[in-house]
């Protein structure tokens, strides 16, 4: 594992441990029984009862064990140890049964053998992925022949905007193509509560679409589906609003550019 992923695991071992008393996490409410899946993954990913399901980047699993309380069979794969160790302790806890593998993404192989029927991501994945084609490569790996790739992620046309806190408008300012050096950041607030501060470095690459769908298709992939949102699962820019559904919206309405993506994949029989 190079240094920048080195560092990244240091930091979601951290993020960790502010996440999981994070309000926008709600915790308490998927202890009591809530799901952490939004309605958008469930309908586009379908039926999973009885079907066995890889979830990578799970981080500490609440996802993972969702699908798994609608009948899946699931396996959740993170890098980060306080993650893996708090997926287990919950799985534990609630009763719902999962398997948990610490392991860097790209180092699967040597911990993993399994096929799936579906393998599952989604939001804020792929910006800490160095290279998207051993990622492809892996899903195609990983999937029984007819299996189901799917992935909600953030669309990357968000990531050319400012975002800091005081932006009131859309503004240009970073390249939409991707680069093999990282962009470092260096916030001090945790994004899922800003008032608790991280002091520690994130890096984080950029991956356009073409990067994303040419991955797949390298890897052999047939994509099915691929569907763009004028909404976001959080305040990605300050001045999104929330709406009763629950997701982020441009004001009065307008829907200037996509701020989600979804995909779904399947590989040839």
């Amino acid at each position: 594992m190079n240094s920048y992923l080195e560092s990244n695991r240091e930091l979601w071992d951290r993020l960790t441990k502010i996440n999981a008393r994070a309000k926008s996490y709600n915790l308490d409410g998927f202890r009591k029984g809530e799901s952490s899946l939004k309605p958008l993954e469930t309908r586009e990913v379908g039926e999973v009862r009885g079907k066995s399901l890889l979830h990578l980047q799970c981080h500490f699993g609440m996802d993972t064990l969702s699908w798994a309380r609608l009948g899946a069979v699931v396996t959740g794969v993170d890098f980060s140890p306080e993650a893996i160790r708090l997926a287990r302790q919950l799985s534990a806890e609630l009763s719902i049964p999962a398997r948990f593998i610490e392991s860097d993404l790209y180092d699967l192989p040597g911990v993993l053998e399994d096929r799936f029927d579906i393998v599952f991501t989604s939001y804020g994945v792929l910006c800490w992925l160095p290279d998207l084609v051993p990622w492809a490569g892996l899903i195609g790996r990983y999937l029984k022949p007819g299996g189901l790739f799917y992935i909600a992620e953030f669309h990357p046309v968000n990531h050319v905007f400012e975002n800091e806190r005081t932006t009131k408008e859309l503004i240009v300012r970073y390249s939409y193509f991707h680069k093999d050096e990282p962009m470092k950041w260096e916030d001090d607030g945790a994004y899922a509560d800003p008032t608790q501060n991280v002091r520690m470095p994130a890096y984080e690459w950029t991956h356009n679409l073409s990067d994303i769908l040419n991955s797949l298709i390298r890897a052999g992939l047939v994509i099915e589906e691929f569907n763009e949102f004028p909404y976001c699962c959080y305040d990605h820019y300050p001045f999104l609003e929330k709406g009763p559904d629950g997701w982020y919206r441009f004001k009065d309405g307008k829907e200037t550019i996509p701020l989600l993506f979804s995909l779904k994949a399947r590989k040839p029989v």
